[in-house]
């Protein structure tokens, strides 16, 4: 038993550096830029070579203007994930930024590998989110100036509640946050209507309405909600 375990701790002591190579990979380094030309790993994109950065690896215009509409929800989104802004590799960072047009909405979604803080930079929408616990919901009327918090993982939502369009930016914990639309999991999928229906308790007529009105659709690579 005494040579199991001196065993045990031998192969813990050689296996552990292999172990967290990919994660401390970054801790070892200022930056890295990512190799979009390489698949990702678990642990981020492989880096760019060091001498082939320049400082405009580390400049993005992109949340400049806004983004393309998404429709059906009359929101423009454009993203600063690291597949749009390769600096951001292995940071935990990531950016948004949200026009909502009026009557505009950015339906109940989650981001699994991310939290999320928004600040309103023109007009007033309503936003909120579900506790995963007691399903409680936090809500709040926001204006120009105001900050809000999305925890990781939990469903929310923002909607205009003014008369002009709404700019938000939003913030990440991560450079690739994950995204589920709540309306899409639901209506735009291939599971068959009287599926959706029994899991849901919503007629299948009206599951059959709502797979048409959203249509079958896989998200846009990159949207940034």
């Amino acid at each position: 038993m005494v040579a199991m375990a001196k065993m045990a701790v031998l192969l813990l002591v050689i296996l552990s550096p292999l172990l967290s190579s990919s994660s401390d990979a970054l801790k070892v380094q200022d930056f890295c830029i990512a190799n979009l030309l390489l698949p990702a790993t678990p642990a981020g994109y492989p880096c760019k070579p060091r001498a082939l950065a320049t400082a405009n690896d580390f400049y993005f215009r992109g949340l400049a203007s806004p983004g393309p509409t998404v429709p059906p929800f009359n929101a423009a989104l454009a993203s600063a994930y690291v597949a749009q802004f390769p600096a951001l590799n292995g940071l935990g960072l990531g950016a948004t930024r949200v026009d909502i047009a009026r009557g505009g909405v950015v339906p109940l979604h989650a981001h699994p590998d991310g939290s999320e803080i928004l600040f309103v930079l023109e007009g007033t929408l309503s936003a909120g989110f579900v506790g995963a616990e007691t399903n409680a919901a936090y809500t709040k009327t926001l204006n120009k100036g105001d900050l809000f918090v999305f925890p990781q993982g939990l469903l929310h939502y923002q909607y205009n509640l003014g008369n002009a369009t709404a700019v938000v930016f939003s913030a990440y914990s991560s450079s690739d946050p994950g995204l589920q639309v709540t309306d899409f999991a639901l209506f735009a999928n291939l599971l068959p209507a009287d599926v959706v229906s029994k899991v849901t308790f919503i007629t299948e007529a009206e599951v059959m309405r709502l797979k048409r009105f959203f249509g079958i659709r896989s998200l846009p690579t990159g949207l940034p909600i």
